[in-house]
């Protein structure tokens, strides 16, 4: 029987993240300034054709499957990255939120925008804040580090966007806003789960040190409709 998050994306677009879907009955996506990824019910060259026809000219798109597949054409394939897909295990303790933080709201998207873009923590548009949930820890006015949520399938809440400011490394900052998201996760009875880059090891540490685990790879294949 097939895994909630072997299909991420579409179930989150047909449950947590409904309100923000484009699309139709087999085909969802999220507009361009929240989010770049999109799904398919079934992955079939069908829907990536008419997923074709339903996107503009020049649109990137994020796709993430639990195999490596390929792609068919007239899609441009940008890049494929491999990740591994974590899930927190029940009981284990993640511990206290010792630090202050702060709920992010509209006025502090530029500063969200500025940080991911210097640390790159995965795509980060001026309306993924709409996912809800993101906190920061400000330092002297500046912020320092941020924590979020992204694709919500059924009672899986994705943690996403965790990065800090290199000049704050090394301080517990993600840590603490890790701990943060996943009693918040758990507090509304759902399972906190997240994606990260195979070869970031410094990353899969801290996961792992919360009590994450590695369900399966995936595979993230960048796309776009050719100009």
């Amino acid at each position: 029987m097939e895994h909630v998050l072997d299909n991420p994306a579409w179930n989150a677009l047909i449950s947590g993240n409904e309100n923000l879907y484009y699309g139709n009955d087999h085909i969802r996506y999220f507009a361009r300034d929240v989010s770049p990824f999109v799904a398919f019910k079934e992955n079939t060259n069908e829907n990536f054709e008419e997923l074709y026809h339903m996107v503009p000219q020049g649109r990137v798109l994020l796709f993430v499957t639990p195999v490596e597949i390929e792609i068919p054409g007239p899609w441009k394939v940008l890049n494929c990255i491999k990740g591994n897909q974590m899930i927190c295990k029940p009981g284990v303790d993640a511990g206290e939120q010792a630090v202050v933080l702060t709920t992010l709201t509209q006025e502090h998207v530029p500063q969200m925008l500025s940080l991911t873009k210097l640390t790159n923590p995965g795509p980060f548009a001026e309306r993924t804040i709409d996912f809800g949930h993101y906190r920061g820890i400000f330092q002297d006015g500046e912020l320092a580090a941020m924590a979020g949520q992204r694709l919500h399938a059924f009672n899986y809440a994705e943690v996403s966007a965790v990065c800090t400011h290199p000049d704050h490394t090394g301080k517990g900052y993600a840590r603490q806003l890790l701990v943060y998201q996943i009693n918040r996760i758990r507090a509304a009875n759902e399972i906190p789960y997240l994606h990260v880059r195979s070869d970031n090891d410094r990353a899969i540490k801290v996961y792992e040190s919360l009590g994450f685990v590695t369900r399966c790879n995936v595979w993230f294949s960048v796309i776009q409709k050719a100009k």
